[in-house]
């Protein structure tokens, strides 16, 4: 058998490394941080010129700024991923068995409840706006995976899957979040055709149906119905990807979930959500705009949800499920290693950023500040988790804690 060229070994290594967690996560942060500098640097004229081009396609009646591009269409390609994770989980991961999938589920529905309580309680109390509720809820499974990836290497392995099914169960509540809450004025006959369009998908895998050129248009046709509906174009994506058969058969290496999820992976984690990023992590911040931003409720709110409220959410939750029920920790799991998850859980980044702009439409500077807010709490959950997953690791690799 001939080896492969180098040309296409060079392929092979760039789309492994795009497929390692802690690649996703630096990608995200440098994109976020070159957004931040272009937005606060003599040439955040020439960056919102970019980020608010029009790019339209008139056959399809769509008529996007590149902005919008990258949060409605190039983030469907992470959903899309993240579909195929949550049909393998339901199926044949954790999730598939309720007593091992309880106290992550649970902590993940505390870990979203409780954000958009504190925003709520802050906010309201303050005088300002309710819409920004859901802006708290949502984890970043890229982020919060890769921090844990670069900090966590002494941690017991218990911990990431504990991580990784919150913040599956996480990504799936946002999603219908967005579909039931973010939904404006709903097109049925548009809605129809992407639900016959994901039937004739489905129908085409069962049997078994081969080739690209039948599943990428057919996809693409889903997606710009699902936009013209009225119900946010991401959910085609999470609906292609849960679609894709997950069981394996006699035989079978891959599953088509496995096997599309992982050839699609290294296009969702180096290419769709940098760009994202790269024009939704764009915001002023100047003295003047922070200073604006900390007496804004909105932003305050965002802040203490998603730092606070995850913290509080996610170890209340647990803790209380273990308490008044059977369930119990994974042997291989403290309690100072959920306080590390549970900060990681506080990273929202790309999904609170969506939301954020989904929540104050029209509202341009508010949007800016809750976005600008995001952020500041997304770094501070991943620096405080850095801080006590390291010095957690350092104790279990002295002997001074209980070995997993």
């Amino acid at each position: 058998m001939t080896s492969p060229s180098p040309a296409v070994r060079d392929r092979r290594s760039l789309a492994e490394f795009l497929r390692l967690e802690v690649t996703g996560g630096l990608l995200l942060l440098v994109a976020a941080t070159v957004a931040l500098v272009l937005a606060n640097s003599p040439w955040s004229e020439g960056y919102a010129t970019v980020r608010d081009h029009h790019l339209a396609v008139p056959l399809l009646d769509l008529d996007l700024s590149v902005g919008h591009w990258a949060s409605d269409g190039l983030l469907a390609v992470f959903f899309f991923v993240a579909g195929t994770e949550l049909k393998r989980e339901l199926t044949v991961g954790e999730l598939r068995r309720p007593a091992a999938a309880a106290l992550p589920v649970v902590a993940a529905v505390g870990g979203m409840v409780t954000p958009a309580l504190v925003y709520l309680a802050f906010a309201l109390a303050r005088g300002g706006s309710a819409d920004g509720w859901a802006v708290p809820m949502a984890t970043d499974i890229a982020f919060a995976l890769g921090v844990l990836a670069v900090v966590g290497r002494r941690l017991p392995g218990a911990l990431r899957t504990f991580l990784l099914t919150l913040a599956i169960v996480d990504d799936l509540l946002a999603i219908l979040v967005i579909a039931v809450f973010f939904t404006s004025g709903l097109n049925v006959w548009a809605l129809a055709g992407a639900v016959a369009g994901l039937a004739l998908y489905r129908l085409l895998h069962t049997r078994d149906v081969h080739g690209w050129y039948w599943y990428l248009p057919l996809a693409g046709a889903v997606w710009t119905l699902t936009y013209h509906s009225g119900v946010h174009a991401t959910v085609a994506g999470v609906a292609l990807g849960m679609l894709l058969r997950a069981t394996p058969r006699a035989g079978e290496e891959q599953t088509p979930a496995e096997r599309v999820g992982h050839l699609v992976h290294p296009l969702s984690a180096g290419v769709a959500v940098p760009l994202f990023a790269l024009f939704a992590a764009g915001v002023s911040v100047s003295p003047a705009a922070l200073g604006e931003m900390a007496g804004e409720p909105e932003a305050v709110g965002v802040v203490l949800g998603l730092f606070l409220g995850k913290l509080l959410g996610v170890l209340g939750a647990t803790w209380l499920t273990v308490r008044l029920t059977r369930a119990r920790l994974d042997p291989r799991l403290g309690w100072p290693d959920l306080v590390g998850g549970a900060l990681l859980a506080g990273i929202g980044f790309t999904v609170a950023l969506l939301i954020a702009e989904l929540a104050f439409v029209g509202e341009h500077q508010l949007t800016e500040h809750v976005k600008a807010a995001v952020l500041l709490a997304s770094l501070l959950a991943a620096t405080s988790a850095s801080v006590v997953l390291t010095l957690r690791g350092r104790a279990l690799a002295r002997g001074g804690a209980r070995r997993p």
